[in-house]
């Protein structure tokens, strides 16, 4: 019997796909990664199912759309009806690690971290230190061993209160919290360390059974804001903060001001704030690049990589200023719900050095690890990422959801409830991508047509130009819809099939025959 693949699943959180040099941006922020691509297959237009960490991690981690799998909220906790990646392969033999740096992820107890037979965070008010297994502690280190995981157990539960309660939310975002969870409470964790970990389990196995597979996923935070890079990264993309007092004034104010990672802009930002935050950025993106081209540098001078099937993919984007959004809370626009997918595949099944520009979504992802692990039904075979390359299939519609965070919402309406109305921030927004064309429905009464090829930057809206074409999709998007809340206490939603939305999508061209 042919061993089945070790996984790698590894999360760039807050990653833009237009900020690596692989995808077209001319700052040469991301080497390491290009080196990656250019042997494996690299997706260009893959779409996150969610505009922020949990819904899209729930969606990567199920298959399933957010309006199916209703984790859509800080507080929100994953169905046990619906099965987890992890415990799909975990009951399928895999050794199951998760390393990750995102407290949303490693720390709430919202049932992400369901099927792991390992989970180290790397974030929170105690960082987990591996002692990966298959070590013999001795007494004393089991004693504090022990110890160490009450401690954390109760300290978990106070920062799982702080993701449920507005008071206590408000309360972290203070100027008396604030310096205290992003540096004594490490809040983008430890990346280094992190890979280094993954990394030693990959190679040395401790605790794995013989010829048994690994799955390990992996969350690095290293682009999310705050932003704190090195100085030599910030000398080569930001030169002008090292000696501009007014650069360091507004980096200084913005790093420590959280409401501001999250509301909308009033006006837009100058064009020193914006090449500030750019450059800022981008230091971060080649900063943490570095520390992956050293992680694949071990995988493959150990020969593990040959054997495993590695998935790079981010769970959303980042605003940067655009369109007048700061972080990644409320929209759906390029910035935020394209990111960067490559997986390089020993199978050879995705070939190496080959791009594809058919739009997917990272729901996927789920349906794509599960056919490597020999594991997926038939249904969800016909899913998986492998399909894209081996067959012609005709356009399938893409859909991505941004729910407003319950919280933010709050906190919003609290401090400026006109900047709520004035840009729907209390809205639903959803996209539906269908050849060429993206339509963006804001509440019941806001539409956006935009031209994904030609204008990925979104600067045309075409709505009043292609009125039959806004139509049909927002069709797309109300069948959708209707489909979800019909099917959202299965265990799975069949696939979008709508046979009148598909008559009309094939009369303008967008499916094929």
């Amino acid at each position: 019997m042919t061993r089945r693949p070790d996984i790698v699943f590894l999360v760039l959180d807050t990653q833009r796909a237009d900020r690596l040099s692989c995808y077209g941006y001319p700052v040469k922020t991301s080497p390491n990664l290009d080196d990656f691509a250019a042997n494996a297959t690299r997706f260009e237009r893959a779409i996150a199912a969610a505009q922020w960490t949990v819904p899209s991690h729930a969606s990567m981690f199920t298959g399933l759309y957010p309006s199916e799998h209703q984790t859509l909220q800080s507080y929100s906790v994953l169905p046990k009806t619906i099965p987890t990646l992890a415990e799909r392969l975990r009951d399928g033999g895999y050794y199951t690690a998760g390393f990750c740096n995102n407290p949303l992820v490693g720390v709430i107890n919202n049932g992400l971290r369901r099927g792991f037979y390992s989970f180290l965070n790397y974030s929170g008010l105690l960082t987990s230190r591996p002692n990966q297994a298959g070590a013999s502690p001795g007494f004393i280190s089991r004693y504090r061993q022990v110890f160490k995981r009450i401690l954390a157990g109760l300290l978990s539960q106070v920062q799982d209160a702080f993701a449920r309660s507005d008071a206590l939310l408000s309360l972290s975002f203070s100027p008396l919290m604030v310096p205290l969870w992003q540096t004594a409470l490490s809040f983008k964790g430890n990346t280094a360390k992190s890979l280094e970990d993954t990394a030693h389990l990959l190679i040395q196995r401790r605790g794995v059974d013989d010829e048994q597979p690994v799955f390990a996923f992996v969350n690095l935070m290293g682009t999310h804001m705050p932003y704190h890079p090195p100085r030599r990264y910030i000398e080569t993309f930001a030169p002008h903060v090292l000696s501009d007092r007014s650069a360091q004034n507004y980096l200084r104010q913005f790093n420590s001001d959280v409401y501001g990672w999250l509301a909308p802009l009033a006006g837009a930002l100058d064009d020193q704030q914006k090449a500030t935050l750019d450059g800022m950025y981008d230091a971060e993106v080649a900063c943490q690049d570095e520390l992956l081209g050293q992680f694949f540098q071990q995988l493959q001078a150990s020969g593990r990589l040959e054997d495993t099937l590695v998935i790079i993919c981010s769970d959303h984007g980042e605003h940067l200023g655009e369109k007048q959004f700061i972080g990644h809370s409320l929209s759906v626009y390029n910035e935020l719900v394209q990111v960067p997918l490559i997986i390089h595949d020993p199978s050879g099944q995705l070939p190496k050095g080959q791009t594809s520009d058919r739009t997917v979504s990272t729901r996927r992802l789920f349906h794509t690890v599960l056919t490597a692990a020999g594991l997926a039904s038939e249904a969800e075979a016909a899913l998986s990422l492998f399909q894209e390359l081996s067959a012609i299939p005709a356009a399938v519609p893409v859909f991505s959801e941004a729910i407003p965070p319950q919280n933010v919402l709050n906190l919003l309406q609290k401090r400026q409830p006109e900047l709520v109305r004035a840009r729907a921030c209390d809205q639903p927004r959803r996209a539906v991508w269908v050849g060429n064309h993206k339509l963006i429905e804001t509440g019941d009464t806001q539409l956006e047509l935009y031209d994904c090829l030609d204008d990925p930057g979104e600067s045309l809206n075409l709505s009043s130009i292609l009125p039959e074409n806004v139509e049909v999709l927002q069709d797309c998007l109300q069948s959708f819809a209707g489909t979800m809340t019909a099917t959202v206490t299965n265990e799975r939603a069949s696939d979008f099939d709508d046979p009148e939305v598909q008559r009309r999508l094939r009369d303008l061209g967008y499916l094929e025959d």
